[in-house]
């Protein structure tokens, strides 16, 4: 049953004319175009990911909204296992300490490599903060951080 309902749904896939797809009925199977799902997967590659989720606010304006700040304090900021050596790579990231003390929307700014990066987000999500205050109201701040050698 499973097996019919797919092969219906590639079939209906093919015809639409998706580039790089297409597919027979009678076999029911899905051939791919090489190049043209490479071209897919590199354009993919190129789009900007997180650009319009940041926007920069300018301390001045903020200042006269919140005359008395506190920034965040960290509560719980377990280390994650990384293993540099003195010429290795440094991760940075990015997040936000929500007005609940957790960290929401990590952001790797600048990569160590994949396994690294992972491990760096894996930790930081488990990282608990006293939130900012802004006149004396828990509210969200942005944190960067740096991970290299000590």
């Amino acid at each position: 049953m499973i097996t019919k309902t797919l092969a219906a749904c590639v079939v209906i896939i093919g015809v639409t004319g998706i580039p790089g797809w297409s597919a027979t009925s009678s076999q029911s199977r899905v051939r791919l175009d090489q190049p043209a799902l490479a071209e897919m997967e590199d354009q993919l590659r190129h789009l900007p990911v997180h650009l319009s989720e940041f926007s920069p606010v300018s301390e001045p304006l903020a200042l006269p909204r919140c005359g008395n700040v506190r920034p965040p304090e960290a509560l719980v900021t377990p280390d994650p296992m990384l293993q540099f050596d003195e010429e290795g790579p440094r991760v940075r990231v990015s997040f936000i300490v929500g007005a609940d003390g957790r960290v929401h929307s990590p952001f790797i700014l600048d990569s160590g490599g994949t396994r690294e990066d992972q491990m760096v987000l894996r930790a930081v999500g488990r990282w608990r903060y006293r939130p900012a205050l802004c006149n004396g109201v828990p509210t969200d701040s942005e944190a960067r951080i740096q991970f290299g050698i000590r």
